[in-house]
């Protein structure tokens, strides 16, 4: 579960922006997470407690924004959602897409005392 290693880098990313900032505590995190990023949300929240324990994001409220998969078809430019069963663009059926959002995570913002 590579779950509980992302969530142990996101307190090593609150503690970093607490020597900068000197805050006491986190109240709230914000993540943003990619459809096809490989995580799973509910993990993700199972695991943060543990991470979290004895830190200053212990008691934090823990908020997933999931961002959806987009693509650009390199043959017709189209850009936008695609089925996933069938994996083509459709608006002219080509197979040649580039995802252009989908894989994201990161720490989008976080609410601080």
């Amino acid at each position: 579960m590579h779950e509980l290693a992302l969530t142990e880098a996101i307190i090593k990313i609150i503690n970093s922006q607490r020597e900068q900032e000197h805050f006491s505590r986190v109240e709230e995190i914000c993540l943003r997470v990619g459809e096809y990023s490989g995580i799973i949300p509910d993990c993700l929240r199972d695991c943060f407690p543990i991470a979290a324990k004895g830190t200053a994001a212990e008691g934090a409220r823990l908020v997933i924004e999931t961002v959806p998969a987009s693509f650009r078809c390199l043959d017709c430019g189209y850009e936008g959602a695609v089925e996933r069963k069938s994996a083509c663009c459709p608006r002219c059926g080509s197979v040649e897409l580039r995802m252009i959002t989908g894989r994201e995570f990161y720490v989008e913002s976080l609410k601080v005392e």
